[in-house]
């Protein structure tokens, strides 16, 4: 057996290869919707990559499965309750796929996370390692969404899809107790998620684990009742980013592939052409690291920058019903529009040649943002008229750290809160480290706030700052 993990930080997505060494017939589990490293590693090793699955449809990114059939010929399994509008295999519990005489997959029903969740138990050796001495116990189960490394899936993102949380969170109950913890506690445990990933609450680093390991571990896994376990999963679950509703949906879809939304997308714009673009409705975003952006930007954009969780907060912040025009650093174009591909935000309609150096000459268009100091904050805060400090970090941030007399608004809520932001006060935007505040202060700035600045090193500067007085 050959088995390869693929992890993708900026979604916090495992996906993965399994492949039968002897017959070269591969399996993909969850691909993201970019798939040339799984093709490309298919091809060195001589695999064919035959059979695509989906553990469930995925809320926070987009799937390969599309691409893998159109590029490769793969067939589609889901589920047996799943639904779709492509034509795809139907796997009930206890279905198996053979990829040859030693590699073996096999598919247990674990509805919770949504209802037509899967995990699959994989049979076989790995190549460089001896034959199992009991072949009837799996090597491995990926469970997708349904169970992670310290968490499990969360029971809420379909609930606009009309499913209640708590039936959702009874199903989770009898997977996991009924079929996941009925494997042996050497079985390997390789979910669709690590940590950053919003389907789950508490989800830990490592990319993998045990059976075993999990059961003694794994806040959600201990003794309890099934109402006790309902009500847990149930509380305290992070705010959703509003896109996933829609990736839900747009997994079970016929859609157009990444290659040709990307021919679509991919057009050079001249600064004309994208003012034209703005005063029809279209969003600019710049995805330069912070300090760049508010050191020179266009009018009227909005910073989500490419070293962070850029599809997360694009998905966040951005409305999918507008174009999009992408302003980047030259030669960051593709990776740009190819990175909100993977959320499924497709309508782009191209990006401003030259990125910035197009405005040189027009320093009409050009704006910039103030940038403060832990200790410039630290003396306007003394003075007689002090700032309004923004605090746009997640409330649990807040308990650790704060600004004395600052107002928390957790950037993904704040665009439905401006109206508690005072327009008659200087405001000041921090987070943990630079990189919500930017994209925050474009936001205000966007919403006409004139007197603005945002905090260099956010939280983490002002802390070093405190500790350094004492």
């Amino acid at each position: 057996m050959v088995f390869k993990q693929y992890y993708l930080n900026c979604l916090a997505h495992a996906s993965y290869l399994v492949a039968d060494e002897g017959a070269r017939v591969a399996a993909i589990v969850d691909p993201q919707r970019d798939v040339d490293r799984y093709i490309e590693d298919a091809r060195q090793q001589g695999f064919e990559i035959r059979y695509v699955f989906l553990t469930h449809a995925h809320a926070d990114f987009i799937a390969g499965h599309l691409e893998l059939r159109e590029r490769v010929g793969a067939s589609i399994y889901l589920g047996a309750r799943a639904k779709a509008e492509y034509p795809f295999t139907p796997m009930s519990d206890g279905d198996v796929v053979r990829l040859g005489a030693e590699v073996t997959l096999q598919v247990l029903e674990t509805p919770g996370h949504t209802a037509e969740s899967i995990c699959i138990a994989v049979f076989g050796s790995p190549a460089d390692a001896p034959a199992s001495p009991d072949a009837a116990e799996p090597r491995a189960v990926l469970t997708g969404d349904t169970l992670f490394v310290g968490d499990v899936g969360r029971p809420d993102l379909h609930a606009s899809l009309g499913w209640a949380p708590e039936d959702l969170a009874a199903l989770l109950y009898d997977s996991l107790h009924g079929k996941l913890l009925a494997l042996p506690d050497a079985t390997r445990v390789y979910p669709a998620h690590g940590a950053g990933s919003l389907c789950g609450k508490a989800l830990g680093s490592e990319s993998f684990s045990t059976i075993g390991i999990q059961r003694h571990l794994n806040y959600a896994l201990q003794p309890m009742s099934k109402d006790e376990f309902i009500r847990m999963i149930v509380a305290d679950q992070p705010d959703a980013p509003s896109y996933f509703p829609y990736d839900a949906v747009l997994n079970t879809k016929e859609r157009p592939t990444l290659d040709q939304a990307l021919e679509k997308s991919m057009r050079a714009l001249g600064v004309g052409a994208v003012m034209q673009h703005q005063r029809e409705g279209a969003q600019l975003l710049d995805v330069r690291d912070g300090p760049f952006y508010e050191a020179a930007h266009l009018a009227g954009s909005l910073n989500i920058g490419l070293g962070g969780q850029y599809a997360t907060w694009a998905g966040t912040m951005l409305d999918r019903e507008h174009p999009i025009v992408v302003i980047a650093e030259p030669g960051r174009e593709y990776e740009a529009v190819m990175r909100l591909g993977r959320i499924g935000f497709d309508r782009v309609a191209g990006y401003l040649a030259d990125g910035m150096l197009a405005l040189a000459g027009r320093p009409d268009l050009v704006a910039a943002t103030e940038r403060v100091s832990p200790e410039e904050l630290a003396e306007e805060l003394h003075q007689p008229a002090p700032p309004f400090v923004l605090d746009v970090r997640a409330p649990r941030e807040c308990g650790q750290n704060r600004i004395a007399g600052s107002v928390n608004i957790p950037l993904n809520h704040l665009r439905a809160r401006l109206a508690e932001v005072p327009r008659n006060r200087r405001v000041v935007v921090h987070c943990a480290a630079g990189y919500r505040s930017a994209i925050a202060a474009s936001l205000l700035e966007h919403a006409g706030f004139e007197d603005l600045a945002d905090l260099a090193g956010g939280m983490q500067a002002w802390v070093a700052l405190e500790h350094a007085r004492v």
